[in-house]
């Protein structure tokens, strides 16, 4: 049982960091490339901050999906008890 329950611990952890680590280093390329892009062209700025945003929501709902499956897991687990 105590085995189950560090199995399920770890594997909440994985299902919220890996997620986190890697939408963080997608939401600072993409800003790194729309100030870039702002910095090149600033007539565009409108534009391109309305698609970064979008783009930013997208990448923290993989976090969000995240965040569920390790909830899942741990009331899942807490069955497990």
């Amino acid at each position: 049982m105590e085995i189950a329950l560090g199995l399920v611990a770890i594997g909440a952890g994985l299902a919220i960091g890996v997620p986190g680590i890697g939408a963080g280093i997608g939401m600072g390329l993409a800003a790194q490339g729309a100030f870039e892009s702002i910095a090149r062209q600033p007539e565009v700025t409108g534009t391109v901050r309305t698609l970064l945003f979008i783009a930013l929501a997208f990448t923290e709902t993989v976090v969000i999906y995240g965040l569920v499956i390790a909830l899942m897991l741990v009331t899942s687990g807490m069955g497990l008890m």
